[in-house]
C-alpha cells in the first residue's frame, strides 16, 4: 500500500540551514527502511544560498539561460520565455522563482540537485542505518497541457525509471517502449500533500521500497532527454522563422 504524508515542524529555511538536521528533527523516528523523501527544491536552494539580488527577474532568467526554446507575449504584455537552463531542464523562466523570497531578490535552482539529493540521502542512511531515497522536486509545465505539476530535478538512492520493456501486458502482448518515469510520478504525488502555500516542503513516500537502491543509481539528470533525441527543440513560431530565413537566404544565394 502506498502512503504519502508531509512532515510538519520544518522551520523557515535560510542560507546555511542544515537541511539534514531539520528534516531529521521533523521526521523523528518515523522513517523506515525503503522510505523515499521528496524535498521541494525551494528549501534546498535557500539552504544553499541560491538567493540573489535581482531588481529585474528577467535579468536573472537571462543569466540562467543556455538556450531559448520559445518566447510568447500575452495580450496584456506579459512575456513568457521557455528556455533550457544550466541543468539542461527546459522550463518557463529557467526555474527562477520570485515567490516567497524577500523583495528585490529571486531564488535560483540548486547548482546540482542530484548532488544535493546525494548528500542528504548519504547522511540519512549513515545516521539512521536504513536505506532512504531522496527526490528533489520542482514545479514544471508540460508541453501540450495546461497547468503545472511537480517533477524530479534531483534524485539519489532511488530508481528514476521503472523499466518495463521486455515484459508483457495483461493480455500477453510485449511491452516495447514502456518506461514510466517513477521519480516524476512520486514528485507529483508528494505535492498533493505538500501543497504550494502550506509551508510543508518535505513529504515521505512509503510503499515503494522496490525503487530504493544504492546511492550510485543514476540521478534525475538521466531524465533530461539529449538534444539530439529532442523532437521539439524549437517553438513552432521560432522554427517557422528559422526556416523562412534559411529559405530567403537560399533564394538570395541562387540569385547571385
Amino acid at each position: 500500500m502506498l502512503q504519502i504524508w508531509a512532515l510538519e515542524g520544518i522551520p523557515e529555511v535560510v542560507p546555511h540551514t542544515n537541511l539534514f538536521e531539520v528534516i531529521l528533527d521533523a521526521a523523528g523516528s518515523t522513517l523506515r527502511d525503503g522510505d523515499i523523501l521528496v524535498v521541494t527544491s525551494k528549501i534546498v536552494s535557500k539552504a544553499e544560498g541560491r538567493i540573489v539580488a535581482a531588481d529585474d527577474r528577467e535579468d536573472a532568467i537571462t543569466a540562467e539561460t543556455v538556450r531559448v526554446v520559445a518566447t510568447r507575449t500575452s495580450p496584456t504584455g506579459h512575456t513568457t520565455r521557455i528556455v533550457e537552463n544550466k541543468l539542461g531542464i527546459v522550463s518557463a523562466a529557467a526555474g527562477v522563482d520570485a515567490s516567497n523570497t524577500p523583495d528585490g531578490t529571486v531564488l535560483l535552482l540548486p547548482v546540482d540537485p542530484d548532488e544535493s539529493a546525494l548528500a542528504l540521502a548519504a547522511r540519512l542512511r549513515q545516521r539512521l542505518r536504513i536505506r532512504v531515497g531522496v527526490i528533489i522536486s520542482d514545479t514544471l509545465g508540460r508541453a501540450w497541457r495546461d497547468g503545472q505539476t511537480d517533477s524530479a530535478i534531483g534524485a539519489a538512492g532511488v530508481e528514476v525509471f521503472e523499466d518495463m520493456r521486455g515484459q508483457t501486458d495483461a493480455e500477453g502482448r510485449p511491452l516495447v517502449v514502456t518506461l514510466p518515469c517513477v521519480a516524476d510520478e512520486l514528485a507529483a504525488a508528494a505535492d498533493l500533500v505538500k501543497g504550494k502555500a502550506s509551508r510543508l516542503p518535505v513529504a515521505v513516500v512509503r510503499g515503494r521500497a522496490d525503487l530504493v537502491g544504492p546511492l550510485d543509481l543514476p540521478g534525475a539528470r538521466a531524465i533530461v532527454r539529449d538534444p539530439e533525441r529532442d523532437m521539439f527543440w524549437r517553438g513552432a513560431d521560432e522554427a517557422y522563422a528559422d526556416g523562412f530565413a534559411a529559405g530567403a537566404a537560399s533564394v538570395e544565394s541562387v540569385a547571385e
